[in-house]
């Protein structure tokens, strides 16, 4: 398994990053990076994953699980509108 850097680690709080696979649980880092991380994790992301698995994986975040910035701040970033997002709750 791929060492996770401490700036990655700090957003998966309730997760064991020990136990963390980079393909098995994309969607978990790239969703909580992206909500909660630092610039130091995004730039992390971007160099591990592929714009277009980061886009589709933020497309697929329900609406419900985005901090309402971090939804502005990406929308922006993928020219994606709100509408595209998954319309529903956790």
């Amino acid at each position: 398994m791929v060492q996770l850097p401490q700036s990655v680690k700090a957003t998966l709080w309730s997760y064991d990053a020990t136990q963390i696979d980079l393909q098995k649980h994309k969607k978990i880092i790239i969703s909580q990076v992206l909500n909660f991380g630092s610039l130091e994790a995004v730039r992390w992301l971007f160099a591990n994953y592929s714009s277009d698995d980061i886009k589709e994986v933020t497309i697929n975040i329900p609406l419900g699980a985005w901090d309402k910035k971090s939804l502005n701040l990406w929308s922006l970033y993928f020219n994606l509108n709100k509408g595209q997002f998954q319309n529903r709750f956790i």
